[in-house]
C-alpha cells in the first residue's frame, strides 16, 4: 500500500542495510563494524559534551572537527565538509555535482548505495562490468561521462587501486567530478587525499564508522577543492543545516586526534585479516586480496547462500547478495581473533 506516496518514491528501490539483530546474540560479521571499542578519549569527549549545552544547536559548519581533519590531512579547513555519516555526504555529492542529462559511471560490483542514489535523484548511470578477477575496470571509467564514483578499496570485494591509477582517472576526466569513496582506506589502501591540491575535480569521502569505531555516532566527511566544499554546503543548507550533532562532533574530533589508538586498532584488524585469509585458504576457500576490514570469500563446492544460512544457525552473521554476478560469494567482516575462530569453526561444520 503506497497511498499518498509521491511519484519520486512510489517505484523506488531503497538500499537494504545489513541486519542489526535483536534478541539472540550473534557473532556479528555482516556490517563491517569495528570489532574494538572507540578511543577512550572519544568516549570521554562525548560524555563531556552531554551537558547543558545540548539545549543549543550544534555548530552547523563543524569548524573544530574540520580543523582536526584538515590538520591531520595537510589541508585547510575550507577544504573539508562534515556530514551525518559518509552515506549522507555521498548523497549530497550526487545532488551537488551530477546532472540528469549527463551519465555518471561506476563499477558494476561496488557499494550498492550508488545505484540507489542515482535512481532516487533522477540521474542516469552506466555500470561498468568488472574484470574476471573482480578488479576495477578503471580504463572504462575514463572519459565520455558526467562524473565518476570509485569506491577505493572497493566494496564488497575489498580490492583497491593505487593513487597513481586514481590520478590517471582524474587526468582522463578533467571536466567532471571524480568521487573517491575511501570508507575502508585505513586498512591497507592508498588514499588520494594528496592529489586534492592538484585536481580541483577530486572529492575524497571518508568516515568515522570503520577504523575509528564510531558507526553508532554517524560522522563522515568530504575533502576537496574549496569550490566543491561550497557546493556540498549549498545542498546541506537546502535540506538540514545541522546534520552533525554536538556529541558526534566532539567524539569524532577526539577520535581523529587520537592517532595512537587509531593506528593500534587498524593494525589489529589487519593482523587478524591476514591470519583469517590463511586459514580460509587452507580450508579450500577462494579469498580475494583485501585492503579493507572484510573479506570476499567463495567456495568451489559450497553454495554461498547455504553457507550464509548455516552460519546463521550457528550464531554467526555474514553478508550475501542475490546478484547473479556475486551470488556465490560472502562478505565477511573482520572481527576479533576470537570471533574469527568462531567463524572458522562454524565453517568447518558446513
Amino acid at each position: 500500500m503506497k497511498e499518498f506516496w509521491s511519484r519520486r518514491i512510489v517505484d523506488a528501490v531503497p538500499y537494504v542495510p545489513g541486519e542489526q539483530p535483536k534478541g539472540r546474540t550473534f557473532v556479528k560479521l555482516n556490517t563491517n563494524e569495528c570489532p574494538y571499542p572507540p578511543s577512550p578519549k572519544a568516549v570521554e569527549a562525548i560524555a563531556q559534551a552531554a551537558g547543558e549545552s545540548l539545549r543549543l544547536y550544534p555548530d552547523p559548519g563543524c569548524l573544530e572537527l574540520r580543523r582536526a581533519i584538515a590538520q591531520r590531512e595537510g589541508l585547510h579547513p575550507n577544504q573539508v565538509f562534515c556530514g551525518n555519516g559518509s552515506d549522507e555526504v555521498l548523497a549530497f555529492a550526487f545532488q551537488a555535482f551530477f546532472d540528469p542529462d549527463r551519465e555518471i559511471v561506476f563499477p558494476q560490483i561496488t557499494y550498492s548505495f550508488y545505484p540507489v542514489y542515482t535512481n532516487y535523484f533522477g540521474l542516469t548511470c552506466r555500470q561498468v562490468p568488472m574484470h574476471p578477477d573482480f578488479s576495477t575496470p578503471v580504463e572504462e571509467l575514463m572519459g565520455k561521462n558526467g562524473g565518476v564514483v570509485l569506491c577505493n578499496p572497493n566494496a564488497p570485494t575489498g580490492m583497491g587501486v593505487s593513487r597513481d591509477v586514481v590520478e590517471k582517472l582524474l587526468q582522463a576526466n578533467p571536466n567532471v567530478v571524480v568521487i573517491v569513496d575511501e570508507a575502508y582506506v585505513d586498512f591497507g589502501g592508498e588514499s588520494s587525499v594528496g592529489l586534492i591540491d592538484r585536481y580541483p575535480n577530486l572529492l575524497v569521502i571518508q568516515t568515522a564508522s570503520k577504523s575509528r569505531a564510531l558507526a553508532g555516532l554517524r560522522v563522515g566527511w568530504a575533502m576537496g577543492n574549496e569550490n566543491l566544499i561550497q557546493g556540498l554546503c549549498c545542498v546541506r543548507d537546502s535540506i538540514n543545516s545541522y546534520p552533525v550533532d554536538r556529541l558526534a562532533q566532539a567524539g569524532a574530533q577526539a577520535a581523529i586526534q587520537d592517532e595512537e589508538y587509531f593506528a593500534q586498532t587498524c593494525q589489529k584488524v589487519v593482523a587478524t585479516r591476514a591470519h583469517t585469509v590463511q586459514r580460509l585458504k587452507e580450508m579450500g576457500y577462494t579469498v580475494l586480496p583485501s585492503q579493507a576490514n572484510f573479506l570476499f570469500v567463495s567456495h568451489p563446492d559450497k553454495p554461498a547462500k547455504a553457507l550464509l544460512d548455516g552460519l546463521r544457525e550457528r550464531g554467526v552473521l555474514v553478508r550475501w547478495w542475490s546478484n547473479p554476478a556475486i551470488e556465490n560469494w560472502l562478505r565477511i567482516s573482520i572481527g576479533t581473533d576470537e570471533e574469527m575462530d568462531t567463524l572458522l569453526s562454524a565453517l568447518k561444520e558446513l
